[in-house]
């Protein structure tokens, strides 16, 4: 009986290893929404200002990649939606690469999944 527990106990930790792996590679991402204002787009991406909860501070969030259905409905490369307030839906998932001398160089990419005009 005292394997058995062992093999049981052995098993739940590898589950547990393998499923924190793969939230910190990004597999399991959680979606975030936030309110933010276009201020348009760059080379590295889409920039949004949004505002702090806990001190009503305002900050830049950068989005590298956009869902294909929201660039469809709307066009976030034409200067028209600067100054617009959307309310902003997105995943985070960190990529981790090797740089040059071998070593982790970890990125975080910002994807929106979804844009409402608010």
């Amino acid at each position: 009986m005292l394997q058995k527990s062992k093999l049981i106990l052995t098993f739940l930790s590898l589950s547990l290893a393998s499923y924190a792996f793969s939230n910190v590679n990004g597999a399991n991402q959680d979606s975030t929404t936030i309110i933010g204002e276009y201020e348009g787009h760059e080379d590295y991406g889409y920039n949004f200002i949004a505002t702090r909860d806990d001190d009503d501070s305002e900050y830049t969030i950068t989005f590298q990649k956009v869902n294909d259905d929201v660039l469809a409905q709307f066009n976030l490369q034409s200067d028209e939606l600067i100054g617009m307030k959307f309310k902003i839906t997105y995943k985070v998932k960190l990529v981790v690469t090797k740089d040059e001398n071998g070593f982790d160089d970890e990125n975080e990419i910002y994807t929106i999944t979804a844009l409402e005009k608010m």
